[in-house]
């Protein structure tokens, strides 16, 4: 994609996958107030603002409402910033209004018929597509292994989503032998021609074997079998580099803003 692509993907994708988000999952919801695109969801479910437009005289009052709105539920919360939103110092008030930033992270697009799609995983690894809880439970064993986090919420939302509408998700772990090494999820966004991949881990003593490009070439390929246009990506440092090589390339940053409530 030249500048000019970018540009238009990048429109493409507020417009799709955040301006007119979908809930992503089960009992979720999402609601326009004012400036504010927002998902409320299940305790163990994702909550949060996708998107808003707001400036200088109205962002402050906007983020105390989104606060009273998920603090009252009970729910901490995700405001994801991206690099082009504006207020341009909405990070700054979001933290002077008590969240905190995680990583800041890149936002990178491939369009699915310019990748390299012929990684394989390296040899004694087969792929195993999840499609029941014992496969969930194999993602969350990777996953707690891989990022040293806990995966109740997600087990609890991969369970979901299978249940609920198993065409929105795509969900594979890599296996040596009988033992899973890495593990990733690819969600869909019906009527739009956006995937994102999300949660590609590999334990330690498998990193660097190739395993993270063969787990994104195997979901490039499902995508688009389902006939897929775009892949997106919240790209880590480390994975920046290897998504560029296989043709991803980085739109603007983004960056979670979290907020916890205190009681």
């Amino acid at each position: 994609m030249d500048h000019t692509d970018h540009t238009a993907v990048l429109a493409l994708f507020d417009r799709d996958l955040r301006r007119e988000a979908r809930p992503d999952g089960p009992g979720a919801r999402v609601e326009r107030t004012g400036g504010v695109v927002r998902q409320t969801a299940p305790a163990h479910g994702w909550n949060g603002v996708v998107w808003s437009a707001l400036d200088e005289a109205d962002a402050d009052a906007a983020i105390a409402e989104q606060i009273a709105h998920f603090t009252g539920l009970g729910r901490a919360f995700e405001w994801k910033l991206y690099g082009h939103d504006l207020p341009a110092d909405l990070g700054r008030r979001l933290v002077a209004a008590g969240f905190t930033p995680e990583p800041e992270e890149t936002l990178m697009v491939g369009e699915v018929a310019g990748l390299a799609l012929d990684t394989e995983p390296p040899e004694g690894i087969r792929l195993v597509p999840v499609t029941d809880r014992a496969g969930v439970d194999l993602v969350a064993d990777v996953h707690e292994k891989a990022f040293g986090a806990d995966a109740s919420r997600l087990r609890h939302q991969l369970l979901d989503r299978l249940s609920a509408d198993p065409d929105t998700v795509v969900a594979v772990v890599a296996l040596a032998g009988d033992q899973p090494v890495s593990a990733a999820r690819m969600e869909l966004v019906p009527g739009t021609g956006f995937a994102g991949l999300w949660g590609g881990g590999t334990v330690r003593a498998w990193r660097g074997r190739g395993l993270y490009r063969a787990l994104v070439a195997h979901r490039a390929r499902a995508a688009a079998e389902r006939g897929y246009r775009y892949l997106q990506v919240d790209a880590s440092d480390q994975s920046r580099p290897i998504l560029e090589r296989l043709g991803f390339a980085p739109l603007t940053t983004t960056t979670p803003y979290v907020y916890v409530p205190t009681s």
